[in-house]
């Protein structure tokens, strides 16, 4: 009796704010103590904010074609300098941030949605589900994402809307494969062979148990995979699959000036900074939530 009464007042010593803090207020308080995570986090933010309020701050429309402006270098008039069409640069890298953001952000979510249900299905009841859904993920793995995503484009032709669709393609095996793993281990624990031993549906068991408590992988992998997105949209439209003239991608951008490198410089280097700093952006986030919310990387 008296250990209890010691261990009850030991207890009432401890402050009110350390008794009990919520999770989502002790990881975002490990998140801000990773400086890095925090800088890709206000990287991420200014690009969302500049994407909303391009239309506002731009100076100019991203499709005026100005030719007796062309080939102009970086000055008051143009804060970016102009391209081979006298477009204003600085506006159309604006504008690039919206198509960039939207394809990474639908993108990953496509490839999130569909890659955790077939996940989950192998996962939770396996057997010759689990080898066919296995399968299909082996194969579409054996291909370099690339050149599926191009394949996929050329079935489809050439646009920003399929290409976003084949970027979100070939990312299903990546979170199919990531989600099931965790839904191996998962459903072997003692509350989830209760569940079936009370009669609780498998619908229920998989959303009520299986799925809470196997999402935080992928939103690390999810955040990582949009700044993977974003290349390969850019690649993409370096290559003329992706977004068409006059919309303004950053790596459709990069394809028009390329010929101009040694002449006028600057029409590559905004583009390519823009597309360098927003992946850097969603990398340092998303390592530092892999920090967080695996327990793995917990001291």
């Amino acid at each position: 009796m008296a250990e209890l009464a010691q261990n009850t007042a030991d207890i009432s010593m401890i402050p009110a704010e350390e008794k009990l803090i919520s999770p989502w207020k002790e990881n975002w308080q490990s998140f801000y103590t990773n400086k890095l995570a925090v800088i890709g986090l206000g990287i991420v933010i200014f690009f969302i904010i500049i994407a909303i309020i391009a239309p506002w701050i731009a100076p100019y429309s991203y499709k005026d074609v100005v030719l007796v402006d062309r080939m102009q270098a970086p000055s008051s008039k143009h804060w970016f300098g102009t391209d081979d069409f006298g477009r204003d640069i600085f506006s159309r890298v604006l504008y690039g941030a919206r198509i960039s953001l939207w394809v990474g952000f639908f993108s990953v979510l496509g490839s999130v949605v569909v890659g955790t249900f077939l996940g989950i299905v192998a996962g939770y009841y396996g057997r010759w589900v689990d080898t066919i859904i296995s399968r299909i993920f082996d194969i579409m793995l054996a291909f370099p994402s690339i050149l599926l995503a191009i394949a996929v484009v050329s079935v489809l032709g050439p646009s920003l809307q399929n290409a976003l669709i084949a970027i979100a393609v070939i990312n299903i095996p990546n979170f199919g494969r990531l989600i099931r793993s965790k839904v191996l281990s998962v459903k072997q624990e003692e509350y989830i062979m209760a569940a079936r031993a009370v009669g609780m549906k498998d619908a229920r068991i998989l959303l009520r148990h299986i799925l809470p408590n196997s999402v935080s992988p992928v939103i690390v992998q999810a955040t990582l995979a949009i700044a993977t997105a974003i290349i390969e949209a850019a690649a993409l439209g370096f290559l003329g699959l992706g977004a068409q003239p006059p919309m303004p991608e950053w790596g459709k951008m990069l394809a028009d000036s390329r010929n101009y490198i040694t002449q006028a410089p600057w029409t590559l280097f905004f583009p390519g900074m823009a597309i360098m700093l927003t992946v850097l952006g969603f990398n340092l986030m998303g390592d530092g939530l892999r920090d967080v919310l695996d327990p793995k990387m917990k001291q």
